[in-house]
């Protein structure tokens, strides 16, 4: 008999419980966990959302009861959600952030489909070693990958962006300075971190697909791209939407790489939303502004997942 069995057995024992609140029982202590390190934070952030939140306040009082009950900060209502939406700076980068979102996503499927579809190739030798290299990026912390792509996309003549493009003939760009180019920047590096993680599950997804629906079609006189279109992408599309989603949630809260860049610049023209709110959270001390700004993100990325996974039918057979 297992651990969990005699434990589950010791409980029921126990007057007045059931197997079924033996059961409850044993998860409990997850679900401690669970609250602590996610669903505290969550709901502390949407208390202080309704107060009116800054290091002179919220600090306030001494031991940990003060801090939790935000100190002299004082009840606003909605007024910092009031606040934020009639901003324009928040609209700017809510319209920028999806804008990043669905650019970002497009450059990651594109890419690592071309990719999977390189390294699955029987015309393709070595292709251990190619799996083995796609994957190295995921283990290089971010932030010194970030700082890589900021010197490559460098506005100085020695950028490697900038080497490239005198080597073609082109005159050299200010990268990081214009709000379009920086934004390609944006897109390129986002496509380099997320890459293999879409690489990994598209040439996962490609082993899956029966071999003899290509052999048929091929008897049938289906070239390359007929049975691209109508075996390999309706086989693999499940499992690449369900990375789309995931990789678009991270491109949704990407911070570090405007931050890194140039802080959402030039002139907080590319500030993506967790910048917007990181920027005014910290940088002028309105925390439950930050925390307004945060909640309605938190709420859109929730709405967005959700509405994907029941649109694409990735929860069907869950409850069987």
């Amino acid at each position: 008999m297992s651990t969990v069995s005699r434990a589950a057995d010791r409980i029921e024992s126990v007057p007045f419980l059931t197997r079924d609140d033996a059961s409850l029982l044993l998860v409990l202590p997850g679900l401690f966990v669970f609250s602590a390190f996610m669903l505290f934070p969550v709901i502390y952030l949407l208390g202080i959302s309704f107060t009116n939140a800054e290091p002179a306040n919220l600090f306030a009082g001494e031991g940990v009861v003060a801090v939790l009950t935000f100190g002299d900060a004082l009840f606003v209502g909605l007024e910092n959600y009031a606040d934020v939406l009639t901003d324009g700076q928040f609209w700017n980068s809510f319209g920028v952030t999806w804008l990043f979102v669905a650019t970002s996503v497009t450059l990651k499927i594109g890419a690592s489909l071309a990719i999977a579809l390189v390294v699955t190739s029987d015309l393709v030798r070595g292709k251990r070693v190619l799996r083995s290299l796609i994957i190295f990026p995921m283990g290089l912390p971010p932030i010194f990958t970030i700082t890589v792509w900021r010197g490559i996309f460098s506005s100085a003549e020695f950028g490697l962006m900038n080497q490239l493009l005198t080597a073609f003939g082109a005159s050299s760009v200010a990268w990081l300075s214009g709000r379009w180019t920086a934004f390609v920047a944006y897109n390129v590096t986002e496509a380099w971190l997320a890459y293999p993680f879409m690489v990994i599950i598209t040439v996962s997804a490609l082993q899956d697909v029966p071999e003899e629906l290509h052999e048929a079609a091929v008897v049938d006189g289906a070239g390359f791209l007929a049975r691209f279109a109508h075996i390999t992408l309706p086989s693999i599309k499940r499992p690449v939407l369900f990375a789309s989603i995931l990789t678009s949630a991270a491109s949704f809260q990407q911070f570090l790489i405007p931050f890194v860049f140039n802080q959402g610049g030039p002139a907080r023209a590319n500030e993506l939303i967790v910048v917007y709110g990181y920027r005014e959270a910290l940088s002028f001390q309105q925390y439950g502004r930050g925390a307004a700004i945060s909640i309605i993100a938190l709420v859109f990325i929730g709405a967005f997942m959700w509405l994907n996974v029941k649109k694409g039918k990735l929860a069907d057979g869950v409850n069987d």
